[in-house]
């Protein structure tokens, strides 16, 4: 996809089209007709709530339950300070959605420790898996969790507070390193789930891995993204969540903003800066600010959004 720019703010609004976040600690967004403007710095979700009215859902990722190297030896710990964080919050969330990676080996235990901490939330919790979730031969701990009423391989839409969400899957077969891919079949559910919806209705896509090419040398992309965005940008306001990265990133393009969130778990390196992605060890005193989760606000019939990056410290 490409942004196409008009008129004499072309040259400034290219940049912020082209621009990147990387690790913004609490700055707000909001985004009208697909550009972008920054509020400046916010303490936290709980003023960002209060700033922006409206019904707001959560974005939580990468959990990796059952992770217990140095980068973090206890990330199920650190998953409950999240869901601690996310019950201080004075205004309570719509829902919550979980961009993939809940667990680390997929295993039985790991799921049932994820849902132990997350439902102490209390909020209904929307998930897509990522490859870590489909470790198991038959790929069946997920499934029986999760997958019920989804189509294919666990995808699905659902409507809320006049927003169209849609949950991808792109981790089926993933090779070491690979791309993501959603393949033919999802994206024929995925045009046939769009047809007959009003070009007004804010679209969410979310997926594990993302949708947009942060970096294909680590396979930071999704091979066909390109695809499903073509399907969805005639719509007025499309926001694409996802995880997988371990760290913020936000681009827009158009009428498209891109949100890439933090893990719960451990930190991973930007692209480029290290030989290969990986569970980033980092001092331990600087670990919880490279954590965190995501607050997403949207305010009926203004078509804006809003995206506040929480870290768990700092």
């Amino acid at each position: 996809m490409s942004g196409h720019d008009h008129g004499d703010d072309g040259v400034s609004r290219r940049k912020v089209l082209e621009c990147m976040t990387w690790a913004g600690t609490g700055v707000l967004w909001t985004v009208t007709g697909g550009v972008p403007r920054s509020l400046g710095i916010i303490d936290s979700a709980q003023a960002a709530t209060a700033a922006v009215p409206g019904m707001s859902f959560l974005q939580i990722s990468d959990s990796h339950v059952g992770f217990d190297k140095p980068a973090n030896p206890n990330a199920l710990g650190t998953l409950e300070e999240a869901v601690g964080k996310i019950n201080a919050m004075p205004a309570k969330p719509s829902f919550m959605i979980h961009t993939g990676d809940i667990t680390h080996l997929s295993k039985a235990a790991e799921f049932d420790n994820a849902e132990r901490i997350i439902s102490q939330s209390k909020l209904d919790v929307h998930y897509v898996p990522g490859e870590h979730d489909f470790l198991d031969e038959e790929v069946k701990f997920y499934r029986e969790r999760y997958g019920r009423g989804t189509k294919g391989q666990g995808w699905y839409s659902f409507d809320a507070g006049g927003v169209h969400f849609i949950g991808l899957v792109n981790v089926v077969d993933l090779k070491a390193g690979g791309l993501g891919n959603l393949g033919a079949e999802q994206l024929a559910w995925l045009q046939d789930d769009l047809r007959g919806k009003s070009k007004s209705t804010p679209i969410v896509l979310f997926a594990h891995i993302p949708l947009w090419t942060v970096y294909p040398e680590w396979g930071w992309g999704t091979e066909d993204g390109g695809r499903a965005l073509e399907q969805v940008k005639g719509f007025g306001s499309v926001t694409v969540l996802n995880g997988h990265i371990h760290q913020v990133m936000q681009k827009v393009e158009g009428n498209v903003t891109f949100h890439t969130a933090r893990s719960t778990a451990f930190p991973q390196p930007a692209p480029g800066a290290a030989p290969s992605p990986g569970p980033m060890k980092v001092e331990d005193t600087k670990l919880r600010s490279m954590l965190g989760v995501a607050s997403i606000n949207f305010k009926q019939n203004e078509q804006r959004l809003a995206i506040i990056d929480t870290p768990l410290q700092g």
